[in-house]
């Protein structure tokens, strides 16, 4: 059985993280830092991934988190603009394109004589 992670954390990153988790507006931020917490505590990273937190999550996911907070602190968890789902359908977009096809379209319907008396 491989041994436990041991997540060392000073006196002011427990402060912050303690502070995080209790009064940040952000929910995501919150979960992670109460992740955190539990690690540095003694808990077991798959313990804490299971049943630790509100919803379970995979244990690399937190792994994932100790690491970025190592590296960058809060400021690794926030989300990274252009990340998350891009917009499939946009209104204006659709009606630019379309609008020729749609022209296009009609006029190969139309009857021979009707198409060139429209040219």
């Amino acid at each position: 059985m491989p041994a436990r992670y041991q997540l060392v954390l000073s006196q002011e990153q427990v402060q912050e993280l303690t502070r995080t988790r209790d009064h940040h507006a952000v929910a995501h931020l919150r979960v992670k830092a109460a992740a955190l917490l539990k690690v540095a505590q003694g808990e077991a990273i798959s313990r804490v991934a299971k049943s630790g937190l509100l919803k379970p999550v995979d244990r690399h996911t937190i792994k994932d988190w100790i690491t970025r907070y190592q590296q960058d602190g809060l400021a690794g968890w926030k989300v990274q603009a252009g990340r998350g789902r891009k917009p499939v359908f946009s209104p204006s977009l659709r009606r630019r394109r379309t609008r020729g096809r749609r022209c296009a379209r009609d006029l190969a319907s139309q009857p021979a004589a009707l198409r060139t008396a429209a040219q």
